[in-house]
């Protein structure tokens, strides 16, 4: 259902709604009168029937425009509200009808003062009750164009929200594609130090070892020496 099409249902059923309190108003008129209102009976339990399913109607419909974003949220507020007073004005004209209030002429006018023209020929339209600022005097499409173009800017900024989060996504992978690339550069580079390390130290064993050896070399010389000396020494003649 289109927001044209909601709104000229909820004007019918506003305009359904006077008839009943025509009908009611003559109703009593006939009974006070000895009339036999049997036929205008039948006629008022049917439209008041029309009347609560039109009114379950425009709510269910309300309800998914309002979930599906073709409306604003501060112009489902007021057509719920709109919803809620045709609701309240549903039950009071069927209290009316089965004589649980009186009918007087006050209430009446209550209920048919928000569709009553001002010449009589032609009826209200009941879309204008506590009607804003912004809407005054626009017509149904006019209306429709608004709230269009209304949710359009809100589509393009959340457009342009997705396209920065869409771009913020994009930074973030590649900040992480340069983590695992720095990464692999640290684990290289520990594995680097790891085999250095080895070899620092096979190398200070070797040091080690040369060192010994040649330390045990060098007492053999001087054991050699020593022997050398004693002889002579003792083959020198005296």
């Amino acid at each position: 259902m289109s927001e044209d099409t909601w709104l000229q249902n909820y004007d019918a059923a506003c305009r359904l709604s006077q008839e009943i309190a025509e009908n009611i108003h003559e109703r009593n008129r006939q009974q006070r009168t000895g009339g036999n209102p049997a036929k205008i009976n039948m006629t008022l339990r049917a439209s008041l029937q029309k009347l609560k399913q039109n009114i379950a109607q425009l709510r269910e419909s309300l309800m998914r425009a309002s979930s599906s974003r073709r409306i604003m949220q501060a112009e489902a507020d007021r057509r719920q509200n709109l919803v809620d007073d045709l609701a309240t004005r549903e039950k009071r004209l069927n209290a009316t009808f089965k004589g649980d209030i009186k009918e007087s002429e006050p209430s009446r006018s209550t209920l048919m003062a928000d569709v009553s023209g001002a010449t009589g020929a032609e009826k209200a339209n009941p879309w204008l009750i506590n009607e804003s600022e912004e809407t005054r005097g626009l017509t149904f499409g006019e209306i429709k164009q608004q709230q269009q173009h209304i949710i359009e800017a809100q589509d393009a900024g959340l457009d342009a929200l997705a396209t920065v989060i869409s771009r913020q996504k994009m930074m973030g992978q590649e900040i992480g594609n340069e983590l695992d690339e720095q990464n692999e550069i640290i684990d290289d580079l520990a594995h680097l130090v790891d085999k250095t390390d080895g070899k620092i130290r096979n190398e200070t064993r070797r040091v080690k070892l040369v060192e010994t050896k040649s330390a045990s070399c060098g007492m053999l010389v001087v054991i050699v020496l020593l022997l050398i000396a004693i002889v002579v020494v003792a083959v020198w003649p005296k």
